[in-house]
């Protein structure tokens, strides 16, 4: 079992959740982050500190679109430990549905 990072986190990028991992398994896009699953030890700390609640447990149905992205943006994006500011917009985005087909991005951020 693992935690993934879902599609509300797109152009949220609150970054609370990093700060608190005890395993660093956080890597930052352009305007999303995810949970590297071959890291995560699945003790769920991160999960309370998201604001804008984009982190479940992959136990819960209907995740396995979101594994799989954050197994697959884990590879190329840099790892982020530290809390940055979210966008300026960030609460404008924060339960807008269908970010994903409207907004994800493969770009990596900047990491530490």
């Amino acid at each position: 079992m693992t935690y993934v990072v879902t599609d509300n986190c797109i152009k949220c990028k609150y970054m609370d959740c990093v700060e608190v991992c005890p395993v660093d398994c956080f890597y930052e896009g352009e305007n999303m982050l995810v949970i590297h699953p071959d890291e995560c030890i699945d003790c769920g700390v991160c999960e309370p500190e998201c604001p804008a609640e984009a982190i479940k447990s992959d136990a819960e149905p209907g995740l396995e679109q979101w594994l799989k992205v954050n197994a697959d943006m884990a590879k190329s994006w840099p790892n982020i430990t530290q809390k940055k500011d979210p966008p300026s917009d960030a609460k404008e985005f924060d339960g807008v549905s269908g970010k994903y087909e409207k907004f994800f991005s493969s770009n990596p951020g900047e990491g530490d």
